[in-house]
């Protein structure tokens, strides 16, 4: 019994190593000065420094990159939910199996197969010229990973609720507006803030869109980040500080809720 537990616990300590290694590596270095990582990259008694996140704000309006970052995240993913959520309850009170299947492939396609229409398009309507416009197009963009994302996660939630349930307020006289509003959307509350998180992380992480759609002004974190690799000159240092700050609120959010992606993602499991 001891040598099982043993072995469950070092299996423990090679997943923590392998999946938080990574990150503290990440965190670690963005202390460090860029000469201390490329001269020895394993010293820990070299000093650690905040000059790098400093660097970030004095040298790029990082300020604005990180508003624009939660602009187009945050905007993708609320209106893939006031969607999403109507999309999927119709889907699975109707029986449109086919129509959630259209809907998935979408999410199936490769990112590259839309940059060159969505980029027509935005040249076409004067997109790089106004950042509203920049904006509202990004955002469309991105429905394109949220939108399918927030369907299939609620779609579990909404099948699990028992029809019965919203019969029993048609004595009332209720319509198929209020029952989804009054019954079925308070009882799929767990499945909104599943899909709420995994949308908002990844349109936050997406760069595709944003790096052939975005002017200089509607630019996010994720696109900035390859200022700091260049030939012949690599500011890891600056990298790695902004890496850290564009991982910082996809990983809080997934830390605050992470007793809600558990049950997203055993959701339907069991019936």
């Amino acid at each position: 019994m001891t040598k099982r537990l043993g072995g469950v616990y070092a299996a423990y300590l090679v997943f923590a190593v392998v999946f938080f290694g990574p990150v503290l590596f990440m965190l670690w270095s963005s202390l460090r000065n860029n000469v201390d990582i490329t001269g020895s990259l394993f010293d820990i008694g070299s000093p650690l420094t905040l000059e790098n996140f400093t660097n970030l704000f004095e040298r790029f309006a990082f300020g604005r990159y990180i508003a624009n970052s939660f602009i187009v995240a945050g905007g993708s993913t609320i209106l893939g939910l006031v969607l999403g959520a109507p999309a999927a309850y119709v889907i699975v009170r109707r029986k449109l199996a086919a129509l959630g299947f259209v809907t998935l492939l979408a999410r199936m396609a490769p990112g590259v197969l839309f940059v060159l229409p969505l980029f027509v398009l935005s040249i076409r309507v004067g997109g790089p010229d106004s950042v509203a416009l920049n904006y509202t197009l990004l955002i469309v963009a991105h429905l394109i990973i949220t939108l399918p994302l927030c369907i299939w996660l609620l779609v579990p939630f909404f099948e699990e609720i028992p029809i019965s349930i919203e019969e029993s307020t048609l004595i009332d006289g209720a319509n198929a507006w209020q029952r989804f509003r009054r019954i079925a959307l308070p009882l799929a509350l767990p499945g909104l803030s599943v899909a709420l998180t995994l949308s908002f992380i990844f349109s936050w992480n997406y760069f595709l869109f944003a790096l052939a759609l975005a002017n200089e002004r509607t630019l996010p974190l994720t696109v900035i980040a390859f200022n700091f690799i260049g030939q012949g000159s690599n500011d890891f240092g600056g990298l790695m500080a902004a890496s850290t700050l564009i991982s910082a609120p996809a990983l809080l959010l997934t830390v605050f809720a992470q007793r809600w992606l558990v049950r997203g993602i055993t959701g339907g499991a069991v019936k």
